[in-house]
């Protein structure tokens, strides 16, 4: 990791560059294969996945006793992990559901909103190298506790053209049984515009590669919903002299080895601690099964030496993390300082894997500075509000000259007369039921 010791506030926005890379011939590449995923339907899904994955498929939609018998195929221990996670995430979602708040904004005007679930998502879980069978939990979770009425689940084909055992046993968990072996840039045209087979969304969640990025990007623009915009995973740690360095190298090392493209950055003022950390990293590195990705990944991070507290928290709120890990004294007091982060992770023993798979909190959350102004997904994440009003006769009444009166400033005479009407229309009393 490269160390920068006192900068000058000037020079911070090409210190927080995120890796950037040259995208325009990944996106003709993506757009290419939703524009035949769009015209040809399954056919060209068939053609990508033998092309991208190597496997060829006739059927993409996984059979109901290949779900259900998932179970007999994962250690126990592990379905006793899952389950307790699902408990957590379920527990802290649940608290998201909101109910109906009426409000009379003036006599006999009534107002209130009410959340409705988003009818049809699209969920995308990740395969390759590391199934991820706990975001499966975080998006499963917060649809099934929204009510969506449709959910379909893609993800790529594993070891031999099937999916792996443990995404099946927590898809049929958290109730999730349409399932299809698709994976990367071809799943989200299918879930986009549907196909033969697939479904076509309203929106799609879940993270990916490079090309799944690319792809629910520019589903996006042709009108379906994503959740947040995503890009490689980040960390930023801010540490005082509490810190143990250990710790801090392992939450490094934990984001840095999800790719290449990941960044860690540790913010410190406490000189002693920077070689300490340092030292953790190479010693650590040393035997870790993915260190050579996350040898990479250092590459593009960096440890930073502030003056004080002060301008470390501008810093962070600069950065705008995906994760914080704060990891001082007052650490609570601290993140109430923070504005802009993804999710915060507070003391020396809270490492941020425990966000990533089993706390309660969701792991799904805006990267590349985007938590400047977008949330994670939640429960929220998968429902729209629908406002509501009511008015009865005396209400009209009474807020009626004020709408025609701001409509006739506007020029809007259409919007006066549909006022004016039922006023003048309420004067004749065999017309008028005031209930």
């Amino acid at each position: 990791m490269e160390v920068i010791r006192h900068p000058e506030r000037a020079t911070w926005a090409g210190i927080l560059e995120r890796p950037r890379l040259d995208h325009t011939h990944l996106e003709r590449q993506v757009a290419e294969i939703l524009a035949d995923i769009r015209l040809n339907g399954d056919s060209a899904v068939r053609k990508y996945t033998q092309e991208f994955d190597g496997v060829s498929l006739d059927a993409f939609t996984v059979p109901q006793q290949e779900i259900s018998g998932a179970e007999l195929l994962i250690p126990n221990d592990l379905k006793s992990a899952i389950q307790q996670a699902a408990a957590n995430i379920e527990a802290f979602h649940s608290l998201q559901v909101e109910g109906i708040r009426i409000l009379e904004t003036m006599p006999g005007v009534t107002c209130w909103r009410r959340s409705t679930a988003i009818d049809k998502v699209g969920l995308y879980i990740p395969g390759g190298s590391a199934p991820l069978f706990s975001t499966l939990l975080m998006l499963g979770i917060p649809a099934r506790l929204a009510g969506c009425r449709e959910v379909v689940l893609c993800t790529p084909p594993g070891p031999g053209g099937k999916v792996p055992p443990a995404i099946l046993y927590t898809a049929g968990l958290v109730g999730i049984f349409r399932i299809f072996c698709i994976g990367g840039a071809q799943a989200i045209g299918a879930m986009a515009f549907g196909t033969q087979t697939v479904p076509a969304v309203y929106k799609i969640f879940g993270p990916g590669n490079q090309y799944v990025h690319c792809a629910k990007r520019l589903v996006n623009i042709s009108g379906v919903g994503i959740d947040i915009p995503a890009g490689p995973t980040e960390l930023a740690i801010l540490a005082d002299d509490s810190a143990i360095a250990a710790f801090i190298a392992a939450d490094l090392l934990s984001q840095a080895e999800h790719g290449p493209d990941s960044q860690v950055m540790l913010l410190t003022c406490h000189e002693p601690l920077v070689q300490q950390v340092l030292k953790e990293l190479a010693d650590q590195l040393k035997d870790l099964p993915r260190g050579e990705i996350a040898r990479k990944a250092l590459e593009n991070s960096r440890v930073i030496l502030l003056e004080n507290m002060d301008e470390a928290i501008d810093l962070v709120n600069e950065y705008a993390p995906e994760h914080l890990i704060i990891s001082c004294r007052e650490e609570e007091k601290l993140a109430g300082r923070i504005v802009n982060a993804g999710s915060i992770f507070l003391g020396n023993y809270a490492p941020e894997s425990v966000g990533d798979y089993a706390s309660g909190t969701n792991h799904t959350l805006p990267t590349g500075g985007f938590a400047r102004l977008y949330s994670g997904v939640s429960v929220d994440s998968f429902v729209k509000k629908i406002t509501i009003q009511k008015l009865t006769w005396e209400g009209l009444a009474k807020i009626g000259p004020i709408v025609e009166t701001m409509a006739a400033a506007e020029g809007l005479e259409g919007h006066r007369r549909s006022v004016s009407l039922r006023l003048n229309y309420m004067d004749i009393p065999d017309k008028v039921n005031p209930v």
